[in-house]
């Protein structure tokens, strides 16, 4: 367990332990691989999109993912929670310099999440179709939306893993491994949908169930390098044991408290963005389709935003593992002006190249589905600058272990954004257009009560014990 930092203050001092000018430099240079990894974990969605824009059943086979990729969310949230609870005591272990710690919660977390893997193949491949009618998946697209989830769900331990050893090797400083393999395992994704999907290289035409399974063998192969790799002892100070061991229940029970609120966090930030996708089925299929298109475009605008918060949180629990209050609120409000300057910039070119942008996957001008995925692209944009914020302060809440504070945060927005999205869209009569506009609207709240949280402190506190 790490010590208690050395002083009490919970509220931003004005002499930090170090230099200004270092902090601002070292998250972003921590951030930028990460960015590059979660960009690359995002163009794997888009390339999925993108070929199945081109099978002859297109319309069908796009809301078909717009509605599948909902539930791979949804079943992702218990290896969500893990990752956080993993990432908050790795980070604090190494600050510590405690590399015996860290090598130990490397160990018992891949198993840990095995477990959860096959806990997901099981209960997912139960529960998809049920899940998947409740959404309100029309006859065309639920067929082609169960071929992808089958394998994708199945195999969901390859990018579970993936994700684990990311946040493991983020925690300790390095975000560059993870880039590199990343690279290679989408360079292989590409190649296998071309095979896959559309009948290629001599393979038969799979379709949707071809996107699966060609993502499915690259992230596989992305996994086996990550392993070879952390068994030779490519990262100093880490290493990787495979063999299995007895479980830590003590860990087993840091991971339970420290993630719970992270999985239950994830379960209600899906439920948030399901109730759009089942708001969105009773009005128009065409705006499913839409939303799913939005989605893969929401999920690269909010890569940068996203991956600097996780640069934040590993370099807030370092910083708490070394006893260095001062340095955790200065990487904090670094953090702010960093995600402000970058979510404006994309803003711009949300609002400014929607049509463009929905031109990449080849929907026809003057249908409903283009009209439809630029309004929402668009209504995306003018929310971003206030979603960065919100993102870096929820960053650094888990980060310092306070996953139950960024609970409550989502837990409030949620509350107020459901029946907002469905007063605007339904009694109101706005359409898609008003099931939307609740999305960016909870983000006012939820930037507000991020800020509130970490002026309280306890996120300080809370990361001395964990």
């Amino acid at each position: 367990m790490a010590s208690p930092p050395t002083t009490n203050e919970t509220e931003p001092p004005s002499a930090p332990a170090i230099s200004d000018v270092s902090i601002p430099r070292r998250l972003l240079d921590l951030a930028l691989p990460v960015i590059g990894l979660n960009v690359l974990g995002v163009l794997s969605l888009a390339v999925d999109t993108a070929m199945c824009g081109r099978l002859p059943n297109a319309p069908a086979a796009l809301e078909a993912l717009g509605f599948a990729t909902q539930v791979v969310f949804l079943f992702m949230v218990l290896m969500m929670g893990l990752v956080m609870g993993v990432t908050a005591m790795v980070a604090r272990a190494h600050g510590a310099k405690d590399p015996s710690r860290v090598d130990h919660v490397l160990r018992q977390s891949t198993w840990f999440t095995v477990f959860v893997a096959l806990v997901v193949a099981v209960s997912g491949n139960l529960t998809a179709e049920p899940i998947l009618r409740v959404l309100g998946a029309t006859d065309d697209a639920l067929p082609l939306a169960l071929d992808y989830l089958r394998p994708s769900l199945g195999f969901a331990v390859f990018p579970y893993l993936a994700m684990l050893y990311a946040a493991v090797l983020r925690a300790v400083g390095n975000t560059r491994l993870p880039f590199v393999v990343a690279l290679g395992s989408n360079a292989l994704n590409v190649l296998f949908n071309y095979a896959f999907i559309l009948g290629n290289l001599g393979f038969p035409a799979l379709g949707v169930a071809g996107a699966a399974y060609g993502t499915v063998a690259s992230q596989a192969a992305g996994v086996l390098a990550l392993v070879l790799l952390l068994r030779r002892g490519s990262v100093a100070g880490l290493r990787l044991r495979v063999a299995p061991a007895k479980p830590d229940l003590a860990l087993a029970r840091d991971y339970f408290r420290i993630g719970t609120p992270a999985a239950l966090d994830m379960v209600i930030i899906n439920a948030s963005f399901a109730s759009i996708v089942g708001m969105l089925g009773r009005l128009d299929p065409a705006a499913v389709a839409a939303h799913g298109i939005g989605l893969r475009i929401q999920a690269l605008a909010f890569v940068p935003a996203l991956s600097v918060a996780q640069a934040t949180g590993a370099m807030v629990g370092n910083a708490l593992g070394a006893r260095d209050l001062p340095a955790a609120h200065h990487v904090v409000r670094a953090s702010v002006r960093l995600n402000v300057a970058i979510t404006t910039t994309l803003a711009l070119l949300l609002v400014l190249g929607a049509h463009p942008i929905v031109a990449i996957f080849d929907v026809p001008e003057g249908t409903a589905l283009h009209d439809l995925s630029v309004e929402w692209m668009r209504l995306l944009g003018y929310g971003m600058p206030i979603v960065g914020i919100h993102i870096a302060y929820v960053g650094a809440l888990r980060g310092a272990g306070d996953t139950r504070s960024s609970l409550w945060i989502n837990l409030v927005g949620t509350v107020v954004q459901v029946p907002t999205s469905w007063l605007l869209g339904f009694p109101l009569g706005l359409g898609p257009w008003g099931v939307w506009l609740g999305f960016p609207a909870s983000f006012v709240l939820k930037a507000a009560l991020g800020y509130t949280a970490y002026r309280a402190g306890r996120w300080a506190r809370v990361g001395s014990r964990a």
